[in-house]
């Protein structure tokens, strides 16, 4: 495929000309192109770490609307969480796992509130995912629009989803938005008012600090943006999101997470029902868990110093034995060293087990640490 190919193919963010007058650098990321820093990595990490509230475009992110008197019915056979248990106005961690208990994507599942007249309509959810994944979603859920009422909207290109990370994120979002942002919960989601449109706004991190997911419509988004600006949030690219997620221990798809791993594996637990009824793959989930464990499990490693380690490093035993792989790896600001996810075996995953990683001809001694590396303003909550 030509490069002239390549960029037709690829996806651009509705709001790359007001990155671009930021002065931001850009990378492609799962065939979107992205902003990879504004100028000064560190500043922004530290924005979000030190107190401060970082402003991240995460459009290229899949939203769709799920909607139908049987939505729940639907849903409830297809992912890992309990459907029935979500009230309005909640959002809850699923996965959609296949036949064998493997992990297709991990989403976000928001139930709106329902402004209809009309109950029996049924209740309306918003299913969040990865852009990996957004397709995958997509298409596992569309194959039951024609088998009953159950509808299914893909609102990614006609919407904006903006997050508010740091500390001082309710301090802004509460200039932006007003005073109902500071009612909704950690695991919570409302519909608010602005200007002439409306914003959904969901309370939830992506770096283990305290934020605000804003959906908005897309015409609306260059305003919101330059709201959230003025009232004081700064431009985040994605190399700082990655440290930050890094040292909150949040996987994700494709880098941390695949086709290939088991869904208890990647520390998705809290996107599990053991006690709901049957769905694609419970089965073989349930199984690992009454019966044992898994085999091995997403944690982190710590290193002594800076070192230049890879992802797919190999893990090794104290002894050389082969005990699992390194996923991602950033450097910690906070921790002055490498840090790294990697799924390591069930026996060697006590906290300060010491291991070794094997990176190229590099050999580095580690050790196995319980996640997250860094406990911020969410964990505090």
């Amino acid at each position: 495929m030509n490069e002239a190919i390549e960029q037709l193919m690829r996806n651009t963010l509705p709001l790359e000309k007001v990155h671009d007058r930021l002065g931001a650098s850009f990378r492609e990321e799962d065939n979107w192109r992205v902003p990879s820093s504004y100028g000064d990595e560190k500043a922004e990490y530290a924005t979000v770490r030190e107190g401060g509230a970082g402003l991240i475009d995460l459009s290229s992110r899949g939203r769709l609307r799920v909607a139908g008197s049987e939505a729940i019915m639907f849903l409830n056979g297809l992912i890992t969480n309990d459907m029935k248990m979500l009230e309005e106005n909640r959002w809850m961690a699923a996965a959609f796992p296949n036949v064998q208990g493997r992990l297709i994507a991990a989403v976000r599942v928001v139930r709106l509130a329902d402004e209809s007249t009309n109950k029996k309509a049924g209740p309306i959810f918003l299913i969040e995912t990865e852009p990996a994944t957004h397709e995958r979603v997509l298409k596992t859920i569309g194959r039951f629009t024609m088998a009953g009422d159950f509808r299914v909207t893909d609102l990614t290109s006609e919407t904006t989803l903006l997050s508010v990370q740091g500390k001082g994120a309710m301090e802004i979002a509460r200039k932006v938005l007003g005073e109902a942002v500071a009612g909704i919960p950690r695991d919570g989601a409302l519909a608010i008012p602005w200007q002439e449109s409306t914003v959904t706004v969901i309370r939830a991190t992506h770096t283990g600090e305290d934020g605000f997911d804003l959906i908005v419509n897309t015409t609306e988004a260059a305003a919101i943006w330059d709201s959230l600006i003025e009232a004081g949030a700064k431009p985040i690219g994605r190399d700082a999101l990655e440290i930050l997620r890094i040292e909150a221990g949040i996987a994700r798809y494709g880098r941390d997470m695949d086709e290939t791993n088991v869904v208890t594996e990647t520390n998705l637990d809290d996107a599990v029902s053991f006690t709901k009824g049957c769905y694609i793959g419970q089965e073989i989930i349930a199984r690992i868990k009454y019966r044992g464990h898994v085999a091995k499990k997403l944690s982190g490693l710590m290193f002594e110093q800076d070192e230049p380690i890879e992802a797919g490093a190999a893990i090794k035993s104290a002894e050389g034995k082969d005990i699992g792989r390194v996923t991602s790896v950033a450097r910690s600001p906070r921790l002055k060293r490498t840090i790294a996810l990697g799924y390591v075996r069930y026996e060697y995953l006590a906290a300060r087990t010491s291991v070794k990683v094997v990176s190229g001809e590099l050999e580095v001694a580690a050790t196995v640490e319980v996640l997250p590396f860094v406990r911020g303003s969410w964990d505090e909550g």
